[in-house]
């Protein structure tokens, strides 16, 4: 037996919806990996980069379907249908989306588009920006000495509006941790609604953009000065925003900061002698 043996072949005619990640390549997992190097066709998100789509086979066709908020993106309806028209056509067809596809990535709604067409499909997950993106800006998701939950939230809602058909009260009672996806272009009215519902204005804040990429970037801040913050610094997407007193944790965790520290000064001594 080989050491692929255990990886499943792609048949003819199936759609595989996967995550590719944060965006780093050795975060892949190696289905994902396998899945590039068997697809005829590679429909791919906008957060998937070149150093990912490399691992594609040679011969395969790469088609770009981004949706970016703000940004002329392709619809979903479109996306749905040409995964189909392909299946149907014979063609192994791998979807590849940034992070993971059931994570705020309408992995779900394709999947369930692929159900009522007789479209045969697989599920690849990824790491998700909301675990792997946190991980890389020395932010934990989870401490056991600051909290026992997390919670996951979208910034916008289908229309692209505040999704004010959260609870707000309930999650800043219940979640110490808040992750919060597609944030930055809403946080200001985000930011009023938890400290609204009793989450304190001081309450730290990381921003992570970029996340596990060579630019990103990190940014500290507090729910009440975080939207100016993000105004002041043009801070866009791609970011993660997390609340809560784990970003406190980042001061002796940002093991990326302290490698890229010790590379500049490693390379300073090179220079000099």
């Amino acid at each position: 037996m080989s050491d692929h043996d255990f990886l499943p072949a792609f048949p003819p005619g199936w759609v595989w919806l996967a995550g590719a990640g944060p965006g780093d390549p050795s975060l892949l997992t190696l289905g994902v990996h396998s899945a590039l190097g068997q697809a005829d066709v590679v429909v791919h998100d906008a957060l998937v980069g070149g150093d990912i789509l490399r691992f594609a086979r040679p011969g395969a066709v790469l088609e770009y379907a981004g949706k970016r908020g703000g940004r002329p993106s392709c619809r979903q309806a479109d996306i749905t249908a040409r995964l189909i028209q392909l299946a149907r056509q014979g063609k192994r067809v791998l979807r590849l989306k940034g992070g993971d596809p059931f994570m705020f990535g309408r992995g779900g709604e394709e999947a369930l588009e692929l159900s009522r067409a007789g479209i045969p499909f697989r599920v690849l997950p990824g790491v998700t920006a909301g675990i792997g993106g946190l991980a890389y800006g020395g932010v934990p998701a989870t401490h056991r000495d600051v909290n026992s939950a997390v919670t996951f939230l979208t910034g916008h809602d289908a229309g692209g509006a505040v999704p004010d058909n959260l609870d707000w009260h309930a999650i800043s009672r219940g979640a110490p941790v808040l992750v919060i996806y597609m944030g930055v272009r809403h946080f200001a009215a985000i930011a009023e609604r938890l400290i609204a519902a009793g989450r304190p204005a001081s309450q730290p804040v990381a921003i992570i953009t970029n996340a596990s990429l060579p630019d990103q970037k990190v940014w500290e801040t507090t729910i009440a000065e975080a939207a100016a913050l993000i105004e002041r610094d043009a801070i866009g997407a791609p970011a993660m925003i997390v609340v809560g007193e784990v970003v406190r944790l980042r001061a002796e965790l940002d093991w990326l900061g302290r490698f890229a520290q010790r590379e500049a000064a490693a390379e300073k001594v090179a220079a000099l002698g």
